[in-house]
């Protein structure tokens, strides 16, 4: 019979905080396992201590490297992954004899801790359980005695070692958020916090719940005396009026008290295409544009595309409320706001650059001056791969029946197809919409060849990018989705031995 294996977490420090479970199981155990670093005492062994049976089997698994680059082919994760496999087979013995193994996480065993790879390891094959405990973060949160979200403001958990750019835009998409993983991180993690507007209200706290605890604001701490051990705890925004709290007003009610105490001071509202993805495909104007903007507008994965700076508000939004989200722009505008509204490819191609203007109909928005800045459009970016496609007549429709009805479609496709156009399609499926290639590949080959020229470009630009050449009879309609673009050739396009795509310039 094998013994059985608890993970048990025994809290951030303070051995008053370990649950009753943990205490119980910890007392009855015959074997103690816990992490160390090299020439170190265990934490997680020391806020246990009082509770661990004299004369109990103890196994001390001590990390062969913390940080830095050690001396092993596979690099630190090549060490680390040996080290755990070391390590699990030394409880694997225990387990095989018998023997119950109760294996120490401080805090949380499931939360950053190195429990985690053992149960990978071990959990198929002897039974396991998870005593959960109190995370770092609770202590810490407690201990600067200030809410840390409320109602429905989103918490968000992130290590200090992300890249300082993508720090600062997490930063500035949440309400409330916990910084982990300090230490040598602290520098890029302050200055991200202050890219995103958040280090006003941040606080510091370092080695919460044991004796030698202490917070302060992260504006008063000293980037040299920052220990692994510590987080920054950064409030929601909707922390309410209290002593030291502050009330979250939205950018638009701001903007609104300073249109009435300045009325005619509306902003130009710019609306910027993106391009399809890399960052050397986004135009000098479009970059000076966001550069000097307070507000960014747009379908979230659009605005991640944004690099997050200080003074810079973002505004993310879902992918059908394009006419709301004109508006929410529009209104930051007419109360002097520098807005941005952002589009992937050329906001004048099925972007939000027609939303804008609709939005802008309203005779509220007279004085709101608008404009376009273009960019690279997604079928130039697949044209461009595939050759030259697009070198003669072309049209460009979406199969999106959202705005318009599937009759309409179809008639647009007919129309194009006798006038032998070359076709350029975007949205072509999405998760609702799983029919409308297959029924536009069969009335198009009611008119074209089967032959006809047909190019699908998958994310060109973005990681992952897939260019595919086909014909219009063989085109696999069942594997068309969202993220691909086709581009459907006339009589005069053409494919060359090497697999290029290109049309004639004449006709005949």
């Amino acid at each position: 019979m094998t013994g059985r294996l608890y993970g048990v977490g025994v809290g951030p420090g303070d051995p008053e905080l370990t649950t009753l479970k943990a205490a119980r199981l910890i007392g009855a155990a015959d074997v103690i396992a816990y992490h160390s670093g090299v020439g170190k005492e265990s934490n997680a062994r020391r806020i246990a201590a009082d509770l661990i049976p004299h004369g109990l089997i103890e196994e001390n698994l001590v990390y062969p490297v913390t940080t830095g680059l050690p001396d092993h082919p596979g690099g630190y994760a090549g060490a680390m992954a040996e080290f755990y496999e070391a390590s699990s087979e030394r409880l694997a013995v225990h387990l095989e004899a018998g023997r119950t193994v109760v294996l120490l996480a401080e805090g949380d065993p499931l939360f950053y801790g190195s429990f985690m790879y053992m149960h990978d390891r071990l959990s198929g094959r002897f039974p396991t359980e998870i005593v959960p405990g109190v995370p770092s973060f609770a202590a810490a949160t407690a201990s600067v005695a200030t809410p840390l979200v409320r109602q429905t403001d989103v918490l968000t958990i992130l290590p200090g070692t992300l890249p300082e750019a993508e720090l600062a835009r997490r930063l500035a998409d949440t309400q409330g958020a916990i910084i982990m993983k300090l230490g040598r991180t602290f520098p890029r993690v302050r200055s991200a916090l202050e890219q995103a507007g958040r280090l006003d209200h941040a606080m510091y706290v370092e080695r919460a719940s044991m004796p030698e605890q202490r917070w302060l604001p992260v504006r008063d701490v000293d980037p040299e005396t920052v220990p692994y051990f510590s987080l920054i705890v950064v409030p929601g925004d909707s922390v309410a009026d209290t002593p030291g709290g502050r009330r979250a007003v939205s950018v638009v009610e701001e903007g609104a008290q300073r249109l009435s105490r300045n009325p005619g001071t509306a902003a130009e509202l710019v609306v910027v295409g993106l391009g399809p993805g890399p960052e050397a495909w986004l135009t000098p104007e479009a970059t000076a544009v966001l550069a000097e903007v307070d507000h960014v507008v747009g379908y979230a994965p659009y605005v991640d595309r944004v690099p997050q700076r200080i003074g810079l508000s973002r505004h993310a939004s879902g992918n059908t409320v394009e006419v709301d989200r004109a508006r929410f722009a529009l209104d930051l505008a007419l109360a002097g706001e520098r807005v941005a509204v952002v589009s992937g490819g050329d906001a004048g191609v099925f972007g939000m650059a027609a939303a804008v203007f609709e939005a802008a109909e309203d005779p509220a928005y007279a004085d709101v001056p608008i404009r376009v800045v273009p960019g690279i459009s997604a079928v130039q970016a697949v044209a461009a791969r595939a050759g030259a496609p697009i070198g003669g007549d072309f049209a460009v429709m979406s199969l999106s029946d959202r705005l318009k009805g599937w009759p309409v479609i179809e008639t647009r496709l007919r129309a194009i197809a006798e006038a032998d156009l070359v076709l350029a399609i975007y949205n072509p499926a999405s998760r609702s919409r799983t029919t409308q290639v297959a029924e536009a590949q069969k009335l198009l080959l009611e008119v074209r060849s089967a032959d006809t020229p047909v190019v699908v470009g998958r994310d060109v630009g973005r990681a992952g990018e897939s260019l595919t050449v086909t014909t219009l009879a063989e085109l696999e309609a069942d594997t068309i989705d969202m993220k691909c673009l086709l581009i459907i050739g006339a009589r005069g396009t053409r494919v060359t031995r090497s697999g290029r795509v290109w049309t004639a310039r004449s006709v005949g």
